[in-house]
């Protein structure tokens, strides 16, 4: 075949050639990354900001936030009183107390429950009110020709210092306080003061939790790390009984039960094992429920 290029013309060409072939051969089997473009998120320039989580370990209402601790106040070390420590919540000083969480809130006019302060003081005990010195004062006020009487506005009363933790005891009903059998199976774990803080009832998923005494539901949740499904019956100023590891949850908040009833049923929630975790406490201290019960 006739060559119409110059010669010279004619090598550039093939160098290119070459140059392209051998370049193919380098890039063959190689993938090649495609350009990154950083786009922003929707119509907007800047990048997006995620709306606050929920922290996944906070142990309910009431958890201490990471803020600077509270100042200390004139109330720090009173009887009726406690200071907020890392890991606390409402909920397990409302327990250690034996005083409803919900109480604890209105008592210090507490507006975020799931806020509490480490070093915040509150008042655990209620405060004692002299209902005496409420006096409604009625005035004649004149509307037109008629004269009617109003009352003052009712002028809240002082509130006195709250008594003794241990002053608010009601002797008679410890004496003669008894509790029935919450389960059924057999003690698997008994009362320990540093190890256990109640008894381990063994038995089977579904297996019916029975109200100890009578009382009424101060808690009834999951917001108590190492509880799971937890319930909290308040009997008296004195006892409190607590029922955890539960699998369904079957009475709520401020609901009156009987001894006897069925509260919920036994499971395994943050446990590694089928079984009721069953507390007594006095006053806030947890005590063996062995001599509360009866033998078997």
């Amino acid at each position: 075949m006739r060559n119409f290029l110059p010669s010279n013309t004619y090598q550039l060409s093939l160098s290119c050639i070459a140059f392209v072939l051998l370049t193919g051969c380098v890039g063959f089997g190689r993938s090649v990354p495609a350009p990154v473009e950083d786009r922003p998120y929707g119509k907007s320039k800047s990048t997006p900001s995620l709306p606050a989580q929920p922290n996944p370990s906070s142990g309910g209402p009431g958890q201490p936030s990471q803020a600077k601790p509270v100042a200390p106040t004139e109330n720090i070390n009173r009887p009726g009183y406690y200071t907020v420590r890392p890991g606390d919540t409402l909920i397990r000083i409302g327990l250690d107390h034996g005083q409803n969480w919900r109480d604890i809130i209105r008592w210090n006019a507490i507006e975020n429950p799931n806020l509490i302060d480490v070093g915040q003081v509150l008042r655990v005990s209620p405060p004692v009110v002299d209902a005496n010195k409420e006096v409604a004062v009625a005035k004649p006020v004149q509307i037109g020709s008629v004269s009617t009487a109003t009352e003052d506005k009712k002028t809240p009363p002082p509130q006195t210092e709250a008594p003794a933790v241990n002053a608010v005891r009601d002797e008679g009903a410890e004496e003669s306080f008894q509790l029935s059998w919450p389960a059924q199976g057999a003690v698997s774990s008994n009362f320990d003061d540093s190890k256990n803080k109640g008894l381990d009832i063994s038995g089977k998923t579904g297996d019916a939790i029975l109200a100890a005494a009578d009382g009424k539901v101060v808690y009834s949740g999951s917001g108590l790390r190492g509880y799971g499904n937890l319930i909290i019956l308040k009997h008296n100023n004195t006892f409190l009984t607590a029922y955890a590891h539960n699998q369904t949850l079957l009475v709520r908040e401020d609901q009156s039960v009987k001894r006897g009833q069925k509260i919920a049923e036994m499971g395994n929630s943050d446990s590694e094992q089928v079984k009721l975790h069953f507390e007594l406490r006095r006053l806030g201290k947890p005590v063996d429920p062995l001599k509360f019960l009866p033998n078997r």
